[in-house]
């Protein structure tokens, strides 16, 4: 007997539709066998001729041998409808499994993101506050500067200062030798002049 309609060596759905299928056709021959029981009891009980008695017994033949037929094929696809609901059970704990795994690695995944996202976080603020010291150093560090170069004004301006007095006390220094050299001069001029008045003096006594 060939494969009935709707069966499909891929899949439970389509074992489950077979069997489906099947009960129906063994459902619709018991049905049949018994109207033709029924049949066959109206005849015995109306006197209807052989001929109709045996075209319809054959035909209960027949049925009763197709429904075995039937029967056995149910037998077969019941039991690769178990085969089938096996499987079906081995892919669902497998699959379950692989659920759980994945929801396992998911939340691992999930944790890791937010402690790399807290990480990244701390290290922002982190920088903030290293760039808002940065920038007060900065502040510092130019205030220094502005304060040096004043200074360097102020020293500067001292130097110049210096120069000036130093400049000032060198020309007093040298006028002050000058004169001294002068006065020495005219001191011993007036020494000499006097030794000699004193010479003359003394030779005309």
């Amino acid at each position: 007997m060939g494969t009935p309609v709707g069966w499909s060596q891929g899949g439970s759905g389509s074992v489950c539709l077979a069997f489906d299928q099947l009960r129906d056709v063994i459902e619709a021959q018991e049905e049949l066998i018994h109207q033709l029981r029924n049949v066959m009891v109206l005849q015995d009980e109306n006197f209807v001729s052989k001929e109709e008695f045996q075209a319809v017994e054959k035909k209960l033949v027949e049925e009763k041998a197709a429904h075995a037929k039937t029967k056995v094929l149910l037998a077969k696809e019941e039991e690769k409808l178990q085969f089938a609901l096996g499987d079906v059970e081995v892919l669902s704990k497998q699959l379950e499994k692989e659920k759980l795994a994945f929801e396992k690695a998911l939340s691992s995944v999930k944790s890791r993101a937010l402690q790399e996202s807290s990480k990244k976080d701390q290290l922002i603020t982190k920088c903030n506050e290293i760039e808002s010291h940065v920038i007060k150093q900065e502040d510092i560090l130019n205030g220094k500067e502005n304060e040096i170069k004043e200074l360097q004004q102020v020293i500067s301006q001292q130097k110049e200062i210096f120069r000036n007095h130093m400049s000032d006390f060198w020309i007093q220094k040298q006028q002050e030798n000058y004169m001294a050299q002068v006065l020495d001069q005219k001191h011993k001029k007036a020494s000499g002049m006097r030794q000699t008045w004193s010479r003359q003096c003394s030779r005309e006594k």
